[in-house]
């Protein structure tokens, strides 16, 4: 709408006062003025002799909190067996800590929240659940499978892994 298209019925029913209709054409033509273009700082490039502190994954505060409070690090999901698994692992760096990870009981679940999906770990005839569940021990690492049936989670997926009060959100699958 520009200014020139703003024009006055004079009928009946379609009178309108001056007033509006002036307040209505020159608001018309303030919303079509050009907008100014931005102007874009230079972007600086990066010194190829300086190193970075970034590290590829999780951030460093996240790798802290699961280092304290849990005594694991170096947590991965991996898409194995050509997807027919998903495997979780972690390196033990509090025995103690790591205890809940690795304890029968608590039945582990991995959640897709963008499928709105849920893995477990399977359970086969003659060789049990395939996760560790010995004692921990500091230094070593240790790793469960959840069945992906259908193939329905991919590399690049985000997935939540939770084991009782343990809970991971985010971890992209390789």
């Amino acid at each position: 709408m520009n200014l020139l298209s703003c024009t006055f019925a004079w009928g009946r029913k379609s009178v309108l006062p001056a007033a509006l209709l002036s307040g209505i054409c020159a608001s018309a033509a303030v919303a079509q003025a050009p907008a100014p273009e931005p102007t874009q700082a230079p972007i600086a490039k990066a010194d190829p002799g300086v190193r970075t502190t970034y590290e590829a994954g999780r951030p460093k505060r996240e790798r802290g909190y699961y280092q304290v409070f849990w005594g694991v690090d170096s947590i991965s999901a991996k898409a194995v067996e050509s997807g027919e698994l998903i495997k979780f692992s972690y390196r033990v760096i509090d025995a103690d800590k790591a205890k809940t990870l690795n304890d029968k009981e608590i039945e582990p679940a991995m959640y897709v929240p963008s499928l709105h999906a849920k893995l477990v770990i399977p359970s086969l005839e003659k060789v049990g659940q395939l996760r560790q569940a010995s004692t921990p021990e500091p230094g070593r690492f240790y790793w469960m499978a959840f069945s992906n049936p259908g193939r329905v989670v991919k590399k690049g997926d985000r997935v939540t892994v939770v084991i009782g009060q343990f809970h991971i959100d985010g971890l992209v699958v390789e």
